[in-house]
């Protein structure tokens, strides 16, 4: 099992920025790629970011592309979600998931965290 904790969610105006975190324990966390997606009121959850085992690859739904930046320090077990000119669009529950293949599918994720509120205010 691996057991996730995301953080860094909040309510900031247009434009500002925003750094979620996910905080893993349990299994060896390079061991799997990680995943930052949202879902938004009345919406489906959707992919936001991916990143590899290592971190040297990495992957954004083409909404988020040059404003949101995700990385991993696998030494602390976290993975991080950069957010920059945030948008009223981005208000969402956030989360983290874990996954043993590098992957953009929803289901190809075994771990996920409780989510983390982000509110963009117009």
């Amino acid at each position: 099992q691996v057991q996730l904790q995301e953080s860094g969610g909040g309510l900031v105006q247009t434009g500002g920025s925003l750094r979620l975190s996910c905080a893993a324990s349990g299994r060896t966390f390079s061991n799997y790629a990680m995943g930052w997606f949202r879902q938004a009121p009345g919406k489906e959850r959707e992919f936001v970011a991916a990143i590899s085992w290592s971190g040297d690859s990495t992957y954004y739904t083409d909404s988020v592309k040059g404003r949101f930046t995700i990385s991993r320090d696998n030494a602390k077990n976290t993975v991080y979600l950069q957010m920059n000119r945030l948008k009223p669009e981005d208000t969402a529950v956030y989360y983290c998931a874990a996954s043993l293949t590098y992957a953009l599918g929803e289901r190809e994720y075994d771990f996920w965290g409780q989510g983390t509120q982000v509110t963009v205010s117009s």
